[in-house]
């Protein structure tokens, strides 16, 4: 859709073409959605959104085609629902458990606690409320500070949309490799495994309650999988975040997207959705998917379609 429809310059233009091109892919995300994972309203209106802003005006369709590297990796983690990674492999609930505990047991008492464990016996009401407001920082500060480069930076823009969805291919294949369940899970299920759990805010349920809302229950209803507590994407995400502010000497932003990342880090244990390994795993895995996708970036082939590209939404 993006080279075929394109026309010099001035990037995809509205004609029979590309109206043509947009609707077919359109129909056939609906009927494909509806097939693998059920009707949802989402769907629809991610459809709209991407249609209004390719009809609106060429700034608004050359931002919905840059962004559409985001839309096709939601889109991916949501059909991940149709094809859950406890299919494909074992489980791995005790053995995680316990190499979190032999390595970053702490002695409470008589007993040897893993740190969300000594968390959830030590929970504050103020710290579950930063802690919350660092965790719903998972998404919008990477989306934008997305959009800031898309205004400024068109280059760095796409190569940032393109590190982030190289990490997240790289974490969605140890998902499927190594299924690993959270400590929340441990928390209320044990050892057992139980397919088809369904997703639960663990610590952050705090959250919801002292401001007697539903705001992360609501999001973690929507969630592909729970046995994919490793790598911790939401660790991943921050250093994709802060290495390209720092690769774009963004101080103020870069002082900023460390703190966020300490908190969201910090927060991944506290409120039990992430072991410490799951955390260091998630930094890995954002190293080594900056590292990968700057080494295929320079690459002929891929230098010559990231140019075409940056050309179509500049």
């Amino acid at each position: 859709m993006l080279t075929a429809a394109a026309e010099g310059p001035q990037g995809i233009k509205v004609n029979l073409r590309s109206v043509i091109v947009l609707s077919v892919i359109s129909i056939a995300y609906l009927l494909l959605s509806v097939f693998l994972v059920g009707f949802k309203s989402d769907e629809v209106v991610l459809v709209a959104i991407v249609n209004v802003l390719f009809y609106t005006s060429a700034i608004t369709r050359k931002f919905i085609l840059g962004f559409s590297i985001f839309i096709v990796y939601w889109i991916v983690f949501d059909y991940m629902k149709a094809f859950p990674n406890y299919n494909f492999n074992p489980v791995h609930i005790a053995d995680v458990y316990h190499f979190e505990k032999h390595l970053f047991g702490i002695h409470e008492g008589n007993k040897l606690l893993t740190p969300n464990e000594y968390w959830l016996i030590h929970s504050k009401p103020w710290m579950d409320v930063v802690c919350g407001l660092f965790y719903l920082c998972w998404i919008p500060v990477p989306l934008g500070f997305a959009t800031y480069l898309f205004f400024t930076r068109k280059k760095e823009f796409l190569y940032f949309a393109l590190t982030f969805f190289t990490v997240n291919l790289l974490g969605f294949v140890v998902y499927y490799t190594f299924p690993a369940a959270p400590p929340w899970y441990v928390q209320l299920h044990g050892f057992q495994f139980f397919a088809h759990t369904p997703g639960n805010t663990g610590g952050l349920a705090r959250f919801d309650a002292y401001f007697h809302g539903q705001v992360f229950k609501s999001i973690y209803a929507k969630g592909s999988n729970v046995f994919a507590a490793m790598p911790s994407l939401h660790s991943s995400y921050p250093i994709i975040v802060l290495y390209y502010g720092l690769k774009n000497r963004i101080k103020v932003g870069s002082a900023f997207f460390i703190v966020v990342m300490l908190g969201i880090w910090f927060t991944a244990v506290y409120a039990s959705h992430h072991y410490v390994v799951d955390v260091l795993a998630g930094i890995v895995c954002a190293i080594t998917g900056i590292s990968l996708f700057n080494s295929v970036a320079k690459l002929n082939p891929v230098k010559s379609f990231l140019n075409n590209y940056e050309k179509i939404i500049s």
